[in-house]
């Protein structure tokens, strides 16, 4: 099974489930969430984080639009459409595998319809 492979699976056990018991032997003992908050960073955090939001997003729908793979790492751009009228966001995973399993993971999350404002970090300064 290649990286991309076990991405895929992870995903879809989520999704298919709407539940973390099948992600759950995808990632290793000592997994590694990163998040800009620290709020959940181990495999248990990340996990006990996970199932608590599948509830609230059981109806989320998710677009993937990019899954790509190099070396360890594999890269998952994905739109999702947040139930009951909430935003679209734009979400970015960056998984690596290493021995078979998922052992570092980061994310960025922007809804959609913020992304114009956040283009304005480039433009030169007025003079």
């Amino acid at each position: 099974m290649t990286n991309k492979d076990i991405v895929q699976q992870a995903l879809s056990e989520l999704i298919a489930t709407g539940s973390t018991a099948g992600l759950a032997p995808l990632l290793s003992d000592d997994f590694v969430h990163h998040r800009p908050d620290a709020t959940s960073s181990t495999k248990t955090e990340w996990l006990a984080a996970v199932q608590a939001a599948l509830t609230p997003l059981a109806d989320m729908q998710v677009e993937i639009r990019h899954l790509l793979a190099d070396g360890d790492h594999v890269v998952l751009h994905t739109r999702r459409r947040l139930p009951d009228g909430g935003p679209e966001i734009a979400v970015v995973d960056i998984w690596r595998v290493d021995g078979g399993l998922i052992s570092e993971a980061w994310e960025i999350i922007e809804p959609t319809a913020h992304a114009a404002a956040n283009l304005t970090w480039w433009e030169p300064a007025a003079r």
